[in-house]
């Protein structure tokens, strides 16, 4: 482990050293064209291929990153990388955004932020089209046109297309829920789970869309929603390239292709693609009748079923038409 006195001796030298990089990147950027923004990409490969900048993490020795941070062990492809990662743990952040006046370690992460400023999103999908402020959120986009799912859980071998749903699904074997309901005291995996949940108490949808003025609690829903009305349909099936709104349509979808059913009825051996059927069929087993003609009062097992009643059959129909 280097010491505090090695660490700022980096920073020293960056520091001396400012006024010759600078004439250093302008003798590149008569070379190079757009040499500010291969710093980016490279900055921002770095984050993609081993998270962000910062995470305190280290990586086995490898000979095309020759250049390892003294305080957490992460390497880099560049001395200038390491210089800017190290700023994380000094905490110095002398790049300010003069719109909002927000700080950033290095002049990169700066570049980024400015996009949400002027709307700029140079990096473009070759599939769809969409747009995007970074490279790595490019990369990770992209993978909804593959089946590349790189996170693999070791308990069942499920695999996940990106980390953050499988972090969460690693809790489902563990069993945590750590966010409670100070309301009710239900428990959830994720945070803004219980965000949406504490929603319900307050009925508060404040998602509303300008076309319909329907509201949602949830912003991803609002979003999806938002899909329909643009007709944006980005979620493409590899066998037939038939397009869906949600990759949750996309799934289920696919199960037509795969065979796949993996709604069983626990009351005999029948199961199902899509949860809705097998809530359905259920119903012939318990009984249930939950749809009620509130002008006769008799019940129904399937909405489709009340809804036919009241239009066409009700006895009370033809007295109200008398």
């Amino acid at each position: 482990m280097w010491s505090c006195d090695t660490v700022m001796k980096i920073i020293n030298e960056e520091e001396g050293n400012a006024g010759d990089a600078e004439e250093h990147r302008d003798f590149i950027v008569v070379k190079v064209e757009n040499e500010d923004e291969r710093v980016i990409i490279e900055e921002e490969q770095e984050e993609s291929q081993y998270g962000a900048v910062g995470e305190t993490q280290a990586h086995p020795a490898d000979p095309d990153k020759p250049f390892t941070c003294p305080q957490c062990g992460k390497s880099f492809r560049s001395k200038g990388l390491l210089r800017s990662h190290i700023k994380i743990h000094t905490g110095a952040k002398p790049f300010t955004c003069p719109e909002c006046g927000k700080s950033f370690t290095n002049r990169g992460s700066l570049r980024v932020h400015t996009r949400l400023h002027t709307g700029e999103k140079p990096f473009t999908c070759s599939q769809c089209g969409r747009s995007f402020t970074q490279l790595g959120t490019l990369h990770k986009h992209q993978r909804i046109h593959s089946e590349e799912k790189p996170f693999a859980c070791d308990e069942c071998g499920k695999s996940f297309k990106w980390e953050n749903g499988f972090q969460i699904h690693k809790l489902i074997h563990s069993g945590a829920k750590p966010f409670d309901c100070d309301q009710c005291g239900k428990k959830f995996v994720k945070e803004s789970h219980l965000k949406d949940h504490m929603m319900s108490h307050t009925n508060e949808k404040p998602y509303l869309c300008s076309v319909c003025g329907k509201g949602f609690a949830r912003l991803s829903t609002f979003k999806t929603h938002q899909n329909i009305h643009a007709g944006v349909k980005e979620f493409v099936c590899a066998d037939c390239g038939k397009a869906f709104t949600t990759s949750a349509e996309l799934k289920q979808h696919h199960r037509i292709h795969t065979g796949e059913r993996p709604y069983k009825c626990s009351h005999c051996e029948k199961s199902f693609r899509q949860l809705g059927p097998l809530q359905q069929h259920q119903r012939l087993h318990t009984g249930e009748k939950p749809f009620q003609c509130h002008r006769c009062g008799k019940r129904f097992t399937y909405h489709k079923s009340s809804v036919i009643h009241r239009e066409k059959y009700c006895p009370k129909l033809t007295e109200l038409s008398v």
